[in-house]
């Protein structure tokens, strides 16, 4: 059942969806209540949740700063903000979101602490300028008294056997990393042990077919990677509110992870589909990319890595 009452929401202890205008539906949170917000929002580009809502550029910034500016009075001081976003894309142009929102954020009193990366193998192929296989988190806080929970988040040491130079003086020789692991830094890909001792990069796969998570939603936002923005940026039971939830991943990445929230879709099947999904959770039987598992390579041999005999001359 999609709740109606906001203030009930917040009294829950799991997380929920409810359908409604994010802007509405935000200004029935109590001010100074959220841990973080996870969000994706939508880029205005024509999308089927977008098309009987549409803006010229200008209108959607002016229409997304009205957001930010309600997010930053529900925001509590020791809270965060992520916000990933790809590209709005006008007759070919391309304007990167995080340029804009990044101004808009900063105006509304929020710190950018990282600019975080996240590539992915997989999306619309292009003929004109190089396909785009990445996007950005912005990651803000409300002051310097933020959460940041490094050890949850941590991978394997690439040189766990380092050790500290004859300069560094009582450290000398002593091991320079650190045994829990090391900082995933700000290019996420998502990867598992395997990857994470090659590389110093994470490898979340997009949600594309064939991806367990797949649902209609046309820009879907993979579990994986709310899940590593909660486990570093709140603690157990905080409140986490997506206003733009689709899917309802961060709400999901919420609830395995024991914190509360909201989510809010302006469209009632992709809130129904949310709710759902939750309650497929909650019953144990939602399908769900597990954290860390090797994203799929090819392997030598099938028919689709062989060269088609078309291409040889």
């Amino acid at each position: 059942m999609i709740l109606e009452a906001t203030s009930d929401v917040q009294q829950a202890q799991f997380p929920t969806v409810v359908e409604g205008d994010a802007s509405a539906r935000l200004r029935l949170i109590t001010p100074k209540s959220v841990d973080l917000v996870v969000c994706s929002p939508p880029y205005n580009i024509g999308k089927i949740y977008e098309r009987d809502h549409k803006l010229t550029f200008s209108e959607y910034l002016a229409w997304q700063t009205t957001i930010v500016e309600q997010l930053s009075v529900l925001v509590k001081d020791s809270g965060s903000v992520c916000w990933q976003v790809g590209n709005y894309i006008n007759k070919g142009a391309l304007t990167p979101l995080d340029i804009p929102f990044y101004e808009i954020f900063k105006a509304c009193g929020f710190t950018l602490r990282n600019r975080i990366i996240w590539r992915f193998n997989f999306g619309r192929n292009q003929d004109r300028r190089f396909s785009g296989r990445y996007e950005t988190v912005l990651w803000f806080t409300k002051s310097d008294q933020y959460k940041f929970n490094l050890d949850p988040v941590r991978v394997p040491q690439l040189y766990p056997g380092k050790r500290h130079s004859k300069s560094k003086g009582e450290l000398a020789g002593m091991p320079s990393g650190n045994p829990k692991g090391k900082n995933p830094s700000d290019y996420w890909e998502f990867s598992a042990s395997r990857d994470f001792i090659e590389n110093p990069v994470w490898d979340i796969p997009n949600v594309k077919a064939g991806h367990p998570e797949k649902t209609d939603h046309p820009c879907q936002f993979p579990i994986e990677l709310a899940e590593r923005c909660i486990l570093a940026l709140t603690d157990e039971h905080d409140f986490v509110l997506d206003p733009f939830v689709g899917t309802g991943a961060s709400m999901i990445a919420a609830a395995k992870l024991g914190r509360s929230g909201l989510g809010i879709d302006k469209d009632a099947g992709f809130a129904k589909l949310a709710n759902d999904r939750l309650q497929e959770f909650h019953a144990g039987e939602l399908r769900i990319r597990p954290s860390g598992q090797p994203v799929r390579r090819p392997v030598q041999g099938q028919r689709v890595t062989r060269v088609p005999e078309e291409w040889i001359t």
